[in-house]
């Protein structure tokens, strides 16, 4: 059958079906009239490379979402140019309800109230760790009348009075997430509390916010979420207020609030019965009784953090008995968990589906066999430096949990190749963790790659037991595999690293420490994965300025690179940070054949777009005053070592 015989309405809908960004590139690459659908139909765009956004904006006219949180070098004329381009004909503005401008720190105020001046139906706005952002960005911001959604976290510029902008011009705000902007005090969380009625979600963390803005959240009618990890001032005598406000309040984050006990907790239990997430991780040394008590109100409670707490086996049996429904229990670090307590849990609590068991160093096989027997539909177990845990544990896994997802087994150095043998029968696997698990080798790798080929993380971080043979395995049947950690894996050389390169989608590799890796290792791996954007070479001492000429040819993705204790010269180096131009964080301590002069050209060439360096302490009294006003101008965070 011809393609001319299909409608374009049979066309879109067929389009609608397909699930993957390779599926809609293919798509786009067959005909015209499959470019055209892709054009009409694409309401989601995130643009990698600024020279193609004029060109991708042009061919999009019905975007809802825009996505330039990748894309480097996004300053005030961009956009001005962008605008300009769209006035005579169909703007590409006038559908898009959200923006994401996170790490866009070169926009700034004009920039960004043109911007969010043309998008008419704008409702969710994320300008998260644009660090310059201030006063003068939030007044932009408070220009957007129908804004439902913002996210500013690490805009350390913002304060009271620009909060007060957002919340006086942004009265449909329902959530809300202020997580490190320093400069904001009670002042502004009170206005905000009297101005946003209609907030339903809204993140304090880390903000050296008191009690008094507590006093003034508890007034928010229809408040669902309220996070404040990591608060200092905030205590008990604040927790109160909410105890008979937010009648809404279904989850609440205090984690790492020193100052908050076991009496504040119970108060927010005491005042809300339908609490579904609870997170109270490294509030306190003990979990009292009280609380315990508490918790058999909570009928609706789904998720409990209770991280680096002292239990005991009795706490368990009292969340088997009055939360039957949890679907989620944090752990990690918690002193006193023991084998009967896990045991303890699993009976009543069938549903858990993610569970955190990070340094529970006291429990063996007999707790994680009952924990496999019990809750068949687990997802998520970390078992980081469970180092009792042995292939017994793996086979009851393998046998009961086919859904597991997530498994963290770093440290565990009971886990062999035949553990792995075991485990790969859960084929549902998307993140397995078996850093410092020094007991397995090229055999167990083999199984893993053989039948979880669903897998998209995978961390062999010091298994020095592995070798080229099992990456070769891996590159056969992990054709998913996007982050890869094989740092100090001593038995791989440039011919494992090789079989690496055929991995089209991977774009995080860490190979920090490969004392055998060589230029034409590197050549092979950045020849093939042209999708890598985060890449870590500590230490890889035998890299010349043939492997950078390679990495700053083929790798045009990359945005993080740490170059740290390597072989480049200044030839190398300005090549790789004037080539890449997408670089935004480079890591370049200790390259002792670049000189002061390679350095300042190097940093020269990048300075545009570059918005983290590292370098070592010397160089600061070394570079000229020039390049490092010019970085500091430019936005750029320098950090000395």
């Amino acid at each position: 059958m011809l393609l001319s015989a299909f409608t374009e309405d049979l066309l879109v809908r067929v389009y609608s079906k397909l699930g993957s960004d390779s599926d809609r590139k293919t798509w786009r690459l067959v005909c015209k009239d499959f470019l055209r659908v892709d054009s009409v139909t694409r309401r989601s765009l995130r643009v990698l490379r600024s020279e193609f956004l004029h060109g991708l904006l042009s061919k999009y006219k019905n975007l809802d979402t825009l996505d330039l949180s990748v894309c480097p070098r996004i300053e005030d004329a961009t956009v001005s140019v962008l605008l300009s381009q769209a006035v005579n004909s169909v703007s590409w503005t006038r559908w898009v309800t959200r923006l994401v401008l996170s790490r866009a720190s070169g926009l700034r105020y004009g920039g960004l109230e043109r911007l969010v001046g043309a998008c008419p139906c704008l409702e969710v706005l994320d300008v998260s760790y644009c660090w310059g952002y201030g006063d003068r960005e939030a007044w932009a911001i408070s220009s957007v009348r129908g804004l439902r959604e913002l996210k500013m976290d690490k805009c350390l510029g913002v304060s009271d009075v620009g909060l007060a902008k957002i919340a006086v011009g942004c009265g449909k705000l329902e959530r809300l997430s202020l997580k490190w902007c320093m400069e904001i005090s009670d002042l502004g969380v009170d206005l905000l509390c009297k101005k946003c009625l209609e907030l339903k979600s809204l993140d304090v963390s880390y903000l050296k916010v008191t009690s008094e803005s507590l006093c003034s959240i508890a007034s928010l009618p229809k408040l669902e979420v309220l996070a404040m990890v990591g608060c200092p001032f905030l205590d008990d005598y604040g927790l109160q207020f909410l105890e008979h406000g937010c009648p809404s309040l279904q989850a609440i984050d205090v984690s790492r609030c020193g100052c908050v006990s076991s009496s504040g907790l119970i108060s927010v239990i005491r005042g809300h019965r339908g609490l579904a997430m609870l997170n109270a991780g490294y509030c306190f040394s003990e979990l009292s009784a009280m609380v315990l008590h508490s918790l058999k109100d909570l009928k609706n409670l789904n998720t409990i953090r209770i991280d680096g707490a002292q239990v005991s086996d009795s706490s368990f049996q009292t969340f088997s008995t009055n939360c039957k429904s949890l679907v989620e229990i944090g752990l990690s670090k918690c002193v006193g968990v023991t084998n009967m307590g896990i045991m303890q849990l699993v009976y009543g609590c069938v549903g858990l589906k993610i569970v955190n068991l990070t340094c529970c160093r006291y429990i063996t096989d007999e707790a994680i066999s009952a924990l496999a027997n019990s809750c068949r539909n687990l997802v998520s177990l970390k078992l980081e430096a469970c180092d009792k845990v042995t292939e017994k544990s793996l086979d009851q896994l393998g046998s009961c949990c086919l859904q597991l997802e997530e498994l963290d087994l770093t440290d565990c150095c009971g886990v062999n190749d035949k553990g792995l043998k075991y485990l790969s029968r859960c084929s549902e696997l998307l993140s397995l963790k078996l850093g410092l698990c020094t007991n397995i080798s090229d055999k167990g790798l083999a199984y893993i790659a053989h039948n979880c080929t669903k897998i998209s993380e995978l961390d062999l971080y010091r298994c020095t037991s592995l070798g080229d043979d099992g990456l070769a395995a891996l590159s056969s049947g992990c054709k998913n595999l996007m982050k890869l950690n094989l740092s100090y894996c001593n038995g791989v050389t440039d011919r494992g690293v090789q079989y690496i390169g055929r991995l089209g989608q991977l774009s995080d590799l860490e190979m920090r420490g490969l004392v055998n890796l060589t230029s034409e290792g590197l050549t092979a791996v950045v020849a093939g994965c042209k999708k890598l954007s985060d890449l870590d070479l500590k230490h890889c001492g035998n890299i010349d300025d043939s492997g950078f000429w390679a990495l700053s040819y083929y790798s045009r993705n990359m945005r993080q690179i740490n170059m740290s204790y390597c072989a480049v010269s200044d030839v190398g180096l300005c090549m790789v940070l004037g080539n890449l131009t997408r670089l935004q964080d480079v890591k370049l301590v200790h390259l002792m054949n670049v000189t002061v002069k390679g350095f300042e050209l190097a940093l020269r060439a990048c300075c545009v777009r570059i918005k983290k360096v590292k370098l070592i302490g010397s160089l600061r009294f070394l570079l000229s005053t020039e390049i490092l006003e010019t970085l500091h101008a430019r936005g750029c965070k320098i950090r000395w070592e």
